[in-house]
């Protein structure tokens, strides 16, 4: 779940959302990671006890409700992956040269390659971990060599001198909208963790997931903030690149590269692995088929990419997508844990219940007002 949250959305926004705030996106930081621990928490746990999918489980709700739900997610999780896919290939082209097309194209590949392995399951916790890794270690460097203003942003961030409720919507969506918030899920009901017994270490691995996404969300923040409050100039085609570069010059900007390849191919293997599982239990040829699906998946997002080009347009834009999706899906979780019937005889907590209304609230306020924003 968190190397999926930590994508080339997720190194993009940051950086965008640094420049136009500056010490005040510490704010947006710590309110995003209150909302992400009060949506992961409760979906996590109600369908780890429900022993269901969250499609299965909409369904037995309201017949219909889990296709609703499922195309939704698969969509959101679409036009993530195009964007994975593009910042898989501006990582290789930072590192090689090569052009991004041709990165993006290589990295397909290497994707289809993980999921045809013969023990994928396994290849995929493992890769994800070990360039997961990585990328939060590169980042500390570039941190540190930026000289940050460190209580300029302790400051704002307890009393931001402005606040957006714009940023606050897409870095909620880029870390736990669409399909995000199943991702780890999705992957613990398929390695059989499952039923009351095992509520406490699912918690605590929601929660965890949320805390690694929020350490490397800080320290790309500190190293960006430390970089553009120094007078560096941030280059529009490729943000953080500019910052890794600024901080630690050109080995920075390989580690840029690295760093933004790991974050994209990360992504691209849970965006696709958690979109398909969405598809999975509603026809006994998909769950056959699935390694076909997600290979599919893969292609037509590469294929998509190759069209239309601008990857940080897209990245920007589809966390906001995503995160109008959580309000919708987290509410589903929430009314489909009051029925005994499809959680046996679990009693949800009240607090927990509350604070995932909450979330639903402040979320939907949010993408109303974001697009009216947009459109008004």
């Amino acid at each position: 779940m968190a190397t999926s949250a930590i994508g080339p959305g997720f190194l993009t926004q940051t950086t965008v959302f640094t420049q136009q705030l500056l010490s005040s996106f510490g704010f947006v930081i710590f309110i995003t990671i209150l909302l992400d621990i009060g949506a992961q928490m409760n979906i996590w746990r109600i369908l780890v006890v429900s022993e269901k999918r969250a499609q299965d489980l909409s369904n037995q709700l309201v017949p219909g409700l889990g296709y609703f739900l499922a195309i939704l997610i698969v969509l959101g999780g679409l036009a993530f992956n195009i964007g994975n896919i593009g910042g898989a290939g501006l990582g290789l082209n930072v590192v090689s040269g090569m052009d991004v097309t041709s990165g993006a194209i290589l990295s397909c590949v290497f994707s289809l390659l993980v999921f045809w392995l013969k023990d994928a399951g396994k290849a995929i916790d493992t890769i994800s971990k070990l360039l997961g890794g990585l990328m939060i270690l590169l980042t500390l460097y570039v941190a540190f060599s930026s000289h940050p203003p460190i209580r300029d942003a302790v400051q704002h961030t307890l009393l931001p001198a402005t606040i957006s409720t714009n940023a606050i919507i897409t870095i909620v969506g880029g870390t736990v909208g669409g399909y995000i918030s199943f991702a780890g899920a999705h992957r613990l009901l398929d390695a059989g963790v499952t039923g009351p017994q095992n509520i406490e270490a699912v918690t605590r691995s929601s929660v965890t997931g949320i805390i690694i996404t929020a350490f490397m969300r800080v320290a790309l923040f500190i190293a960006a903030l430390g970089v553009i409050t120094g007078g560096a100039i941030i280059d529009p085609a490729n943000p953080p690149a500019s910052v890794f570069s600024a901080a630690a010059g050109q080995l920075g900007y390989r580690f840029f590269g690295v760093v933004m390849w790991c974050a994209s191919i990360t992504s691209v293997i849970g965006s696709a692995y958690t979109s398909v599982s969405f598809l999975r239990s509603f026809h006994p040829w998909i769950e056959k088929n699935y390694r076909l699906l997600i290979s599919i998946f893969i292609v037509f997002s590469t294929l998509v990419f190759i069209s239309i080009g601008k990857p940080v347009k897209v990245l920007v834009t589809v966390g906001a997508l995503n995160g109008l999706i959580l309000p919708i899906a987290l509410s589903v979780i929430l009314i489909a844990v009051t029925k005994k019937r499809l959680v046996h005889n679990y009693k949800h907590p009240l607090w927990m219940s509350i604070a995932g209304w909450l979330v639903v609230i402040i979320m939907a306020w949010l993408g109303f007002k974001t697009i009216v924003e947009m459109f008004g």
